[in-house]
């Protein structure tokens, strides 16, 4: 897995920390990958499609 760095207003970084808290995820880290692949089965799949580039992806991954 690759890392990348990203920066979020302080609020969103409270709401994804109470997430944490509340035991909706076990970490930050995971609250955002949860976030990037529901974002990425919604709009990646779209763009993917239009590309002549690439067959399938599988957001899930």
């Amino acid at each position: 897995m690759d890392r990348i760095t990203i920066r979020l207003p302080p609020q969103q970084i409270e709401l994804l920390e109470l997430l944490v808290e509340s035991g909706e995820f076990p970490t930050v880290s995971e609250a955002v990958r949860y976030a990037v692949r529901d974002f990425l089965s919604v709009r990646g799949d779209r763009i993917l499609r239009d590309s002549d580039q690439v067959t399938s992806f599988d957001a899930r991954l």
